[in-house]
C-alpha cells in the first residue's frame, strides 16, 4: 500500500502542464521517425483508476505508465458503444455519417426486419492499419474488431487472439493492439466469472497455448480487490448490497485488466524496445454501469487516454485538451512524418504534423441499441454539452435485454416498481425528453441539471446548436433518418449489398504483372506462393507491379473496398 500512495502522490505533485522536456535522444514526439506504436485497448472503461482521480483501487501497471507518460482525462468516443466507436477509430471518420452508427449494422435484424448491413465510407476511406502498412508498419490486432464493416485482407498482418509484434520480421517499425475485454459489462453479469481466453495474456508469444472455452467460476476468479471495501456509488445509481457487489466485479475487472497490461508492457521491457515504442492505453467508451454505456452523457463517452513517449518526454504530465476518437488516424500518421489524407474529419493531436489550433468541440451520437432505437446528438466545449433529441416522445431508459442481465438494471427496475427510486435516480425513467437539453459539465458532472430552458444561458446553448449544425452538414449525418432509408442510401438503391469487382491480372512486354480493379476505392491484396508451397501468412497490399516470377509459382489475389462484399480469390498458376 505504500509503494502505491507513493506512486499516486508522485502523480499528484507531477499532474502540471507540459513543460519541461527531459534528457535522452527522444526529445519530443516528432523525434522518431518511425517510431513502433502499441495501443492497449480497453472496454467500457470509466475514470475508474488512479490516474484519473479514483484512488479506490491500486492500478501498479497503469499508474507506472501514467507517471512514464501524459494523462489525457478529456478523451471522448464518438458514441457511448463500442462498434461504432471502433469505426471513428479505424478510420478516422464519423460513424453516423458513414452508416456505423447503428448498434451493431449486422445484429438483432430479426427484430427490426432489417437485412445485415456494412457501414459503407466515402471510397478514399482506409483503415489506419492499412495506411501504416502501406508505409512499411507490420501491423497486428490481438484480436476484437467490431468495426461495423468486415476488414479487408489488407487491413492486418496479423488479426487473431495470437498476434504480436514478436512475429515480424528483423526490426520493421510495428503497430501493434491488444483488447482487453475483461472490463466489459458482460463482466458484471451474473454468474461472475473471468473469461478463459484472457488468460492468454500471461502466455503471450506461445501459439500452443490453449484456453477453455467460456467464463471460470467465481471460486477460480483471481480476487484482487477486497469485498469489504465501502465502493462510492454514483448518484444515479441506488446504494445497496446489489449495487455494491456490482461495483466490487467492475473494480476487480479493472484490477485483472491491469495485471493483463503489465504482462504485454514486461514483454515489450523484455524485447529491448521501451524506448522506441509510444504507447497508448485508452478504453472505447465510458463505463459499463446503467446509465453509462450506450448514453451520451460524459459518463458514456468519457474515458481514459495515457500515452507515454520514449526517453520519459513528458513525464508526469496532464494535458487537458479536447480529443476525439476521430483524432486518433491522423495522428498516428502525423506519428510517422506522413501527412493526414485530407478526408479524414478528425485532426493531429501529436507529432509532425500537429494542427495549430486545439478543438474547441468533441461531438457524438446515439442511433439503435440492439432492437431498440433512438436518435440523440451531442456536442460538448471544454465546459458545456448540448444534447439534441431528435424523438423527445422517447424516454431515456430502453429496455434492452443485454444490459437487463447486469444485476445494478435489475435493481434498477425493480425499485422504480417499487417506487423507491429518489428524484436523481428517476430522472432515467421519465416518459420523455426535452428537445434541447444543456449541462454545466464542470459544475453539474452528471449531468442532471438541464440549463436549457435558463436564458442566462442562451448565449451558450445558441453557440453550440449553431455548432452542432455545422457539423452534422460537414460530415453528411441524417439524424432520424430511419434505418432502412440509410441501408437503401448505402446500397445505391439496388436492395444487397454491393460486391467488389474481381480483380484482374495483367502483363506487360517486360514481365511484369500488374493487378487492377475497376471498383473505385478497392484496396488489392495478395500472396505469392512459391514452387515449394509455404504459404505467407500475411496479404500483402499490391502498390506497383510484380516481377520475379518464376513457373511453378501461385499469386492469390483478393480486392475489397470497406462496406462492400469482398471479390472472390482469384488463383493463377504460372
Amino acid at each position: 500500500m505504500a509503494i502505491f500512495l507513493a506512486l499516486f502522490l508522485q502523480g499528484c505533485q507531477s499532474n502540471k502542464s507540459i513543460a519541461n522536456q527531459h534528457d535522452g535522444h527522444f526529445q519530443n514526439e516528432t523525434d522518431l521517425e518511425r517510431p513502433n506504436i502499441l495501443w492497449l485497448v480497453t472496454e467500457d472503461m470509466g475514470a475508474y483508476i488512479p490516474p484519473f482521480g479514483d484512488p479506490t483501487i491500486e492500478t501498479p501497471n497503469l499508474s507506472r505508465l501514467a507517471n512514464e507518460g501524459v494523462v489525457y482525462p478529456h478523451l471522448y468516443s464518438t458514441s457511448g458503444v463500442c462498434a461504432p466507436s471502433r469505426a471513428a477509430i479505424a478510420t478516422g471518420m464519423y460513424p453516423s455519417g458513414i452508416g456505423a452508427n447503428h448498434m451493431r449494422t449486422n445484429s438483432y435484424m430479426d427484430k427490426t426486419g432489417l437485412p445485415a448491413y456494412e457501414a459503407v465510407p466515402p471510397p478514399e476511406v482506409k483503415m489506419i492499419s492499412e495506411l501504416l502498412r502501406s508505409n512499411g508498419y507490420y501491423c497486428t490486432n490481438n484480436y476484437k474488431t467490431d468495426y461495423q464493416f468486415k476488414a479487408p485482407v489488407t487491413a492486418w498482418d496479423d488479426n487473431s487472439p495470437y498476434a504480436h509484434w514478436r512475429n515480424r520480421k528483423g526490426d520493421q517499425p510495428f503497430f501493434s493492439v491488444f483488447n482487453f475485454t475483461e472490463t466489459h459489462e458482460s463482466g458484471l453479469f451474473e454468474p461472475y466469472g473471468h473469461r478463459y481466453i484472457e488468460t492468454r495474456y500471461h502466455h503471450l508469444g506461445d501459439t500452443t497455448f490453449v484456453w477453455k472455452r467460456d467464463r471460470m467460476s467465481e471460486e477460480e476468479t483471481p480476487k484482487h480487490v477486497s469485498k469489504d471495501i465501502k465502493f462510492k456509488v454514483p448518484p444515479y445509481l441506488p446504494d445497496n448490497n446489489v449495487v455494491q457487489r456490482d461495483m466490487w466485479k467492475l473494480y476487480n475487472n479493472i484490477a485483472e485488466m491491469d495485471r493483463q497490461v503489465g504482462q504485454v508492457l514486461k514483454q515489450l521491457e523484455d524485447d529491448g524496445l521501451l524506448e522506441n515504442t509510444i504507447i497508448f492505453f485508452y478504453g472505447d467508451h465510458g463505463g459499463p454501469l446503467p446509465r453509462e454505456k450506450r448514453l451520451i452523457y460524459d459518463s458514456g463517452l468519457n474515458t481514459p487516454l495515457i500515452i507515454r513517449f520514449p526517453s520519459g518526454v513528458n513525464a508526469g504530465t496532464k494535458d487537458n485538451r479536447l480529443i476525439s476518437f476521430v483524432d486518433f488516424a491522423p495522428t498516428l500518421l502525423s506519428f510517422i512524418n506522413v501527412q493526414p489524407p485530407k478526408y479524414l474529419q478528425g485532426q493531429a493531436f501529436l507529432g509532425k504534423y500537429k494542427v495549430k489550433n486545439k478543438r474547441k468541440y468533441i461531438h457524438a451520437a446515439a442511433d439503435r441499441f440492439d432492437a431498440e432505437t433512438d436518435a440523440i446528438r451531442a456536442v460538448r466545449s471544454e465546459r458545456f454539452k448540448y444534447i439534441r433529441n431528435y424523438r423527445p416522445e422517447k424516454g431515456y431508459y430502453l429496455p434492452i435485454q443485454y444490459r437487463e442481465r447486469i444485476p445494478t438494471m435489475q435493481e434498477l427496475l425493480r425499485l422504480r416498481e417499487e417506487g423507491s427510486l429518489d428524484s436523481i435516480q428517476e430522472q432515467w425513467f421519465r416518459d420523455g425528453k426535452p428537445k434541447d437539453e444543456l449541462f454545466d459539465c464542470i459544475n453539474d458532472p452528471y449531468e442532471l441539471n438541464n440549463l436549457a430552458e435558463n436564458s442566462e444561458y442562451d448565449y451558450m446553448l445558441n453557440e453550440l446548436k449553431f455548432e452542432m449544425d455545422r457539423w452534422l452538414v460537414s460530415i453528411g449525418d441524417q439524424p432520424n433518418l430511419p434505418e432502412k432509408k440509410l441501408i437503401n442510401q448505402l446500397w445505391k438503391g439496388k436492395g444487397a449489398q454491393p460486391h467488389t469487382e474481381t480483380p484482374k491480372i495483367q502483363f506487360d512486354d517486360t514481365s511484369q504483372i500488374a493487378l487492377s480493379v475497376k471498383t473505385e476505392g478497392a484496396s488489392i491484396g495478395f500472396k505469392l506462393i512459391h514452387e515449394d508451397g509455404e504459404i505467407p501468412k500475411s496479404w500483402t497490399i499490391y502498390k506497383e507491379p510484380l516481377t520475379n516470377l518464376k513457373k511453378g509459382d501461385t499469386l492469390l489475389v483478393q480486392a475489397h473496398r470497406l462496406g462492400f462484399k469482398p471479390s472472390k480469390v482469384i488463383n493463377k498458376v504460372f
